[in-house]
């Protein structure tokens, strides 16, 4: 055991750790390449009429809510991202023989730490995962954000199954 943790905690941990790197390290390395390989708002046709890759720059929250470049939104998404992380840590520890609570808090927590890590170096998170269907767009996202939202929905089942005890 390490510091108190039982061996249970400790295998989760583990878990929890290597869901969490891995949706991170995912993450970098594609924004990494999209960045090295394209344009800004250059895009490439994978699945005609509903899938490009296409960089793009998103200063807001999820789908460029409340996009802009003043300094008081990097430093408002970074605060608020800091405080979820923290919340899910604690949540992750209270919870952690639930596997729906180890993947989901993993997933959102590799994501977070994604995008977070871009808006410090970069000022912006970078997205280029981009889906449409004739005229209808749908807002360009990254792996990051595709971890946050399976992660809510395990989170969201889990609160689901267990709302009676």
């Amino acid at each position: 055991m390490i510091a108190g943790l039982s061996a249970e905690k400790l295998q989760k941990t583990l878990y929890f750790l290597m869901i969490a790197l891995a949706v991170f390290g995912a993450d970098q390395a594609t924004k990494q390449a999209i960045v090295k390989n394209f344009h800004l708002h250059q895009s490439l046709e994978i699945i005609p009429g509903l899938f490009h890759i296409t960089y793009v720059r998103n200063t807001g929250a999820a789908f460029g809510i409340l996009a802009g470049a003043e300094s008081w939104r990097i430093y408002f998404f970074l605060g608020t991202g800091l405080i979820a992380l923290i919340f899910l840590f604690h949540f992750f520890y209270s919870n952690y023989k639930s596997p729906l609570v180890v993947m989901g808090t993993a997933l959102v927590c590799g994501g977070a730490a994604g995008n977070i890590v871009d808006r410090l170096t970069r000022g912006y998170v970078v997205d280029f995962l981009d889906f449409f269907i004739g005229k209808y767009h749908w807002p360009a996202f990254n792996i990051a954000d595709s971890a946050i939202t399976v992660g809510i929905f395990l989170l969201i089942l889990h609160f689901l199954k267990n709302r009676d005890m």
